[in-house]
């Protein structure tokens, strides 16, 4: 037994250059599956969906009336509303008031105490409620903004705007929301949740 120690211990020794060379390898691998996987789950890259496309177009597709106080007021509602994989309270609000700024009204008439813990199946009501947005003052102030927009480097947010608009009218393609969205990772958690007066950059 004793020598058959002795024997193993000799072949390592012999091979032993052949070995460290195997397990420096094995090392090596581990470690750049390690740092690959670390690096894609950081900072994942937005997809691009079909909400950021209709953000724009839900502007012009929700039908509106106006109440006494001559305020934009979305026709057939209220409406109950039952929640889908993925969705939040302002891509709700998109679909209804054609901007996600009335997530607030949602959360409310529902008595939400998290608004940003909404689950899967759950049943919310829509409440018909004027849009938090001046409609003509945002298709004004994007006409206004066409011409500097495509040379600026930076960009104000003002009522309204998300960043499909904002990219639309800063680049002349809408689906550049991600290169904004990732130029301004220090600012922004949420592609779909920018706040009036943020100073984005706008990377050229």
């Amino acid at each position: 037994m004793e020598d058959k120690i002795k024997r193993i211990l000799k072949s390592l020794k012999m091979n032993e250059s052949q070995i460290s060379q195997a397990l420096g390898a094995l090392v090596v691998v581990v470690i750049g599956v390690l740092l690959f996987n670390y690096f894609k789950s950081s900072k994942p890259t937005p997809e691009i969906t079909d909400e950021a496309e209709t953000t724009v177009a839900t502007m012009e597709n929700v039908e509106l009336t106006t109440d006494e106080e001559g305020k934009y007021v979305p026709v057939g509602l209220p409406v109950t509303h039952e929640v889908l994989k993925g969705e939040h309270l302002w891509s709700i609000s998109e679909i209804y008031y054609g901007n996600g700024y009335n997530w607030v009204d949602i959360a409310s008439v529902n008595k939400l105490d998290d608004p940003g813990e909404i689950k899967e199946g759950m049943i919310l009501v829509i409440p018909k409620v004027s849009l938090r947005y001046d409609k003509e003052v945002v298709e004004t102030q994007a006409i206004m903004d066409a011409a500097d927009l495509l040379e600026a480097t930076t960009y104000t947010v003002q009522k309204g705007d998300h960043l499909w608009s904002i990219s639309l009218r800063a680049y002349g393609d809408g689906y550049k929301w991600v290169d904004v969205y990732n130029a301004n990772l220090d600012i922004l958690s949420n592609p779909s949740l920018i706040e009036v007066g943020m100073e984005i950059v706008l990377p050229r």
